[in-house]
């Protein structure tokens, strides 16, 4: 082989070879879902029997999907805007925040069942549970002057609200410290992050953003005890302390950031945003840097991170000739 050719091939392999280690996600598979119309919302998971459910919120249903088989074994309907959905697994019940019919719905059986239909104002959205507590705390409220913003606390044994926190302006994105048992709520119209004390249930602090606004999802980091803050304006990626949102570091985005993931065993994170990519970042206790980001399609803005299978869950809503379907992706 002449040296100049053979030297072009190795340069060639090589910078195939580096391409395909950089890649930052890889497509496992898809699930088409042809009867799904609309955007998806947000997304929950059954370890125990490997289904994830799927807000489809344009569609007005919970499509409940079997992930191994690739098919949807029940599809929840009657529902008016699906935002938020939790997955309760030592009490085997969905729960699921109803934008347009401003209520609280829990499921349980199989096939799901509703069993209880718990009032909240309208938009009704995000939520995140404290294991230990047995609460679920849910975001509602905030486009009017006679529903203002909200956190509801739910008990998920009894099924009753049992407080109603309120917020400056409507709840995006919640997150909990496990340890600490503080919740984390972005507060994206007024551009500030709100801390509950989960023991008292009381606000403890309203911390304003100054670098960016519109900061709709959000991500806990624990061992940096930092947040990973998703904002539209700008499109960046800020890294904060949990104690007080002092700036670690911050990386530009891509447009229409709505939902975020965080992996502690990788260090990294998945922003998935509208404007149709995934950003992945590596998240480091004193640095944040952006590793590549992912295409996806316009419109495809939320997903789920599930760290134990290496998967990231990402709805993707129909254009054109092509049906809507979850598109997975594996991690490291």
């Amino acid at each position: 082989m002449h040296r100049r050719f053979a030297a072009l091939v190795l340069v060639v392999t090589t910078c195939a070879a580096v391409a395909q280690h950089s890649q930052p996600l890889t497509v496992l598979k898809t699930i088409p879902l042809p009867g799904v119309t609309g955007k998806f919302d947000h997304f929950a998971y059954d370890g125990a029997s490997n289904r994830l459910f799927a807000a489809a919120a344009g569609n007005h249903t919970i499509e409940v999907i079997d992930v191994p088989a690739g098919k949807v074994l029940q599809e929840i309907s009657g529902l008016g805007k699906p935002h938020g959905v939790a997955w309760i697994a030592d009490r085997g019940r969905l729960f699921v925040a109803d934008g347009a019919l401003a209520a609280l719905k829990v499921y349980e059986g199989t096939p799901f069942k509703l069993i209880a239909n718990l009032p909240l104002s309208d938009d009704a959205d995000d939520m995140v549970y404290d294991e230990a507590t047995k609460l679920l705390y849910v975001g509602h409220g905030g486009s009017t002057a006679a529903a203002p913003g909200r956190v509801a606390v739910v008990d998920v044994i009894k099924l009753v609200i049992i407080d109603n926190l309120p917020m400056e302006t409507h709840p995006e994105a919640l997150e909990i410290d496990p340890v600490s048992h503080r919740i984390f709520v972005n507060v994206a119209d007024a551009a500030k992050v709100a801390v509950i004390d989960g023991a008292t249930h009381k606000v403890t602090a309203r911390w304003p953003l100054t670098r960016a606004k519109d900061n709709v999802p959000l991500a806990f980091v624990p061992e940096s005890q930092a947040l990973l803050l998703g904002c539209r304006t700008p499109p960046t990626a800020l890294l904060v302390n949990a104690s007080d949102v002092k700036e670690i570091g911050s990386v530009p985005s891509s447009a229409g950031a709505d939902d975020l993931f965080y992996d502690a065993a990788s260090h990294r994170a998945y922003l998935i945003a509208g404007s149709g990519t995934v950003d992945v970042l590596e998240v480091r206790a004193d640095k944040l840097r952006s590793i590549g980001e992912v295409e996806t399609a316009s419109g495809a803005k939320t997903g789920l991170l599930v760290p134990g299978l290496h998967q990231l869950f990402v709805g993707m809503p129909s254009v054109g000739s092509r049906p809507s379907q979850v598109r997975v992706f594996t991690t490291p």
